[in-house]
């Protein structure tokens, strides 16, 4: 039993913005200070002025992550920020991170988002914002949600946010290649299907699946809200996409891919404009 337990956490440690490479990021966060004048930001000390930028943007993704997931935040959400790589490190050990939300549900912002990403701040604080709101519902990770609802989701929310760097044109050139994201799949507890299982860049894998969602919610957003509040429940996806839907995921969202190969306009879900391109 306590090599399956390991086998699982050290699973939940791998990949996106969710997750971590280290079990050391679940050790106590210790070296923080409350933010006077925002005590949802918590703040590496010497570094007061980034906190505040964040404290400035907080508001705003927080309304962005309620509307799109059609529910208030279960608890407060806690934004840690790192002044300075060593911090950030301390924590996230996932090479190439601008943030990240840790085991226990712990957000926390690089200093990359204070420097060269400064840009990158708000949408990245809805993207990952997106995942904390989630994770307080059904745990930081859950194998019974695939990783392109989870990435796509969040994107969505955060109106391109973690996938900025690959245009809707990248992606749709990538479908008709016969490049899409394998909606087949089922993840399991020491299994997470990412990118590279769909033969996809990081940031193909999270435009494409952020226009798979946001194709689903155009179509009928009546049914996409009851396909969020079940999954916020604690639905199996699966169970929950049959259940409003009648068809598996692959079947429904084959009108997304036909849309792409036709060419008609139709696809176009929650384009972004990022100020840099890969």
């Amino acid at each position: 039993m306590k090599n399956w337990l390991l086998a699982a956490v050290l699973a939940a440690l791998q990949g996106c913005a969710l997750t971590v490479s280290d079990p050391r990021a679940l050790l106590p966060i210790d070296s923080f200070a409350s933010l006077a004048s925002d005590p949802r930001v918590w703040v590496e000390p010497g570094y007061e002025a980034f906190g505040a930028r964040v404290a400035e943007a907080l508001p705003s993704a927080i309304a962005k992550v309620e509307a799109a997931h059609y529910l208030p935040f279960a608890r407060p959400p806690r934004v840690y920020v790192c002044g300075s790589e060593a911090c950030f490190k301390r924590y996230v050990l996932t090479p190439k991170l601008s943030a990240a939300v840790v085991p226990d549900n712990r957000l926390i912002l690089s200093p990359n988002l204070d420097g060269k990403e400064s840009h990158r701040l708000p949408a990245l604080l809805a993207h990952e914002l997106a995942h904390l709101h989630l994770g307080q519902r059904i745990g930081h990770y859950h194998s019974t949600l695939p990783v392109w609802f989870h990435e796509g989701w969040a994107s969505l929310t955060a109106d391109g946010g973690g996938a900025e760097y690959a245009t809707d044109t990248r992606v749709f050139e990538a479908i008709r290649t016969g490049r899409r994201v394998n909606l087949g799949a089922r993840d399991t507890p020491d299994k997470r299907h990412r990118a590279a299982a769909s033969n996809l860049s990081i940031f193909e894998f999270y435009r494409q699946s952020m226009l798979l969602v946001g194709w689903l919610k155009v179509q009928d957003e009546a049914r996409f809200r009851q396909l969020a509040l079940a999954v916020q429940d604690n639905t199996d996806f699966e169970i929950a996409f049959w259940n409003i839907y009648g068809q598996a995921p692959a079947m429904r969202l084959a009108g997304f891919y036909d849309g792409v190969l036709s060419d008609n306009g139709t696809t176009q879900a929650a384009p972004a404009d990022p100020q840099t391109k890969p």
